[in-house]
């Protein structure tokens, strides 16, 4: 009986394709095997006993693989990392501390002192700060393109760029990258693309339009819940790390804190499957840096994730709402969303996006700055809060506070102007939301009387 449920399980957990479905099943666990508790575990340790030291030796020389130490791998991490991947459609997924570090291990996995990488313009404010200055501080150059036309990435590659990072779907400007026609850029030149799909869980899918890695900070939309924080790695397996060494060195060379193994070719030959950036980032990253995501947070996340592909449901259906309603007010001078975008942009909406077009919504407010802060000020149901992809609506300055490091002239690349408000849309009913934004922004308009007067 155990042989025929294991090859169901086996069967179930290869072939179901619905994020409803793999959010509460993917990944292989089924129990607790000590327990049969259904619910993950938090296995709140530091180390784990080995069963002699043969194998003790074997799992620190990566002849086989195991959890020795939990800044490395955790039970209940392991549990987030194979239903993550899964969801995304990728062989295996690294769960670090933060989406920030998630951003940081994406880059230094593929690039060292010397090389450097091309990233789209259209970034979180934060990103932008870690690739200009900090990763520049380590001796790693950030080249930026514009999305709009693909062919400004290929004008940015010579023979140090290692790798090709962009957002799914980015604020301020919440227009889709173009995932497909650069990754095919990209592959031309033995470049892998690195996407962070944190704003589009379940709706798009970069891995099956070419991407190579996607990354996600796991504190938004697939937590779900704004209690926990966390980020991961996601290796596609779909990208060749040894096919050109000369361009993927970290992959193709000697690592001498392994006793020389070549990531590219050890990992396939031990696990048998094409994952080496993730297991160079666990074995190698992790270890090294420490930016380790704690089981509790694991723990977290895997509560919150249970419900995100219904939760996706309800954050498109209601923004597309708020959408509706803010297009005609007459106190809103612009909104920004996916779908609403005209020409190319518009179109990649509709290429990559399924089941809707996300829970942000960028809008402007008229009468400037002033304006802006009196409807934040205003707002009694929605948060001021420096997150997204809260069950929750919130609200937030963009230009005074995620993004307020950068210079004027980086703000606008951004798409940030001064007035510009970005709103996550929560899972509350429609309505309530709508007379919350209603009566904030007849507020904002009074303001914008006084300024005048």
């Amino acid at each position: 009986m155990s042989k025929l449920l294991n090859k169901w399980r086996e069967k179930m957990t290869k072939e179901i394709k619905n994020p409803e479905t793999i959010a509460l099943h993917g990944g292989e666990y089924r129990s607790d095997p000590a327990t049969t508790a259904v619910a993950v575990p938090i296995y709140r340790t530091t180390s784990y006993q080995f069963k002699d030291t043969g194998t003790a030796a074997n799992l620190f020389a990566l002849k086989e693989f195991g959890n020795i130490y939990t800044r490395i791998m955790n039970p209940t991490n392991d549990v987030l990392e194979k239903r993550v991947a899964a969801l995304e459609g990728g062989l295996a997924c690294v769960s670090v501390g933060s989406g920030q570090a998630a951003s940081t291990f994406a880059i230094t996995n593929c690039c060292q002192a010397g090389d450097n990488f091309i990233s789209s313009t259209d970034l979180y404010g934060g990103t932008v700060n870690l690739f200009t200055h900090t990763l520049k501080k380590l001796g790693i150059e950030v080249r930026y393109a514009d999305p709009t036309d693909p062919k400004n990435f290929e004008k940015q590659i010579d023979e140090k760029t290692r790798c090709i990072y962009a957002e799914t779907l980015p604020n301020p400007y919440l227009r889709v990258f173009p995932i497909k026609e650069v990754s095919d850029i990209g592959r031309k030149h033995n470049i892998p693309l690195i996407m962070d799909n944190t704003a589009a869980p379940v709706i798009c899918k970069p891995i099956e339009h070419g991407a190579a890695v996607v990354i996600h900070s796991l504190t938004k939309f697939i937590g779900g819940h704004g209690t926990v924080i966390g980020g991961c790695l996601v290796d596609g397996g779909n990208f060749d790390w040894t096919a050109d060494p000369k361009r993927q060195p970290l992959f193709n060379e000697p690592d001498p804190s392994y006793g020389g193994a070549v990531w590219g070719k050890v990992v396939p030959e031990l696990t048998g499957a094409n994952v080496a950036y993730a297991v160079r980032a666990r074995v190698v990253l992790l270890r090294d840096l420490g930016s380790a995501l704690a089981p509790d947070n694991a723990f977290g996340i895997i509560q919150g994730m249970e419900t995100v592909a219904l939760r996706m449901k309800q954050h498109c259906s209601n923004a597309q709402k708020v959408v509706d309603f803010l297009t005609k007010h007459k106190n809103v001078e612009r909104v920004i969303y996916p779908n609403i975008h005209k020409g190319e942009v518009g179109d990649r909406a509709k290429r990559y996006f399924k089941g809707g077009n996300g829970g942000l919504v960028g809008v402007e407010v008229k009468g400037g700055v002033e304006a802006g802060k009196k409807f934040i000020e205003s707002l009694k149901m929605f948060y001021h809060v420096a997150n997204i992809g809260d069950a929750r609506s919130l609200a937030i300055h963009p230009a005074t506070t995620t993004h307020s490091q950068l210079t004027s002239e980086e703000l606008l690349a951004a798409g940030v102007t001064p007035g510009y408000v970005r709103l996550s849309i929560g899972i509350e009913h429609p309505d309530d939301i709508l007379a919350d934004l209603d009566q904030a922004l007849k507020a904002s308009g009074g303001a914008k009387l006084k300024a005048v007067s």
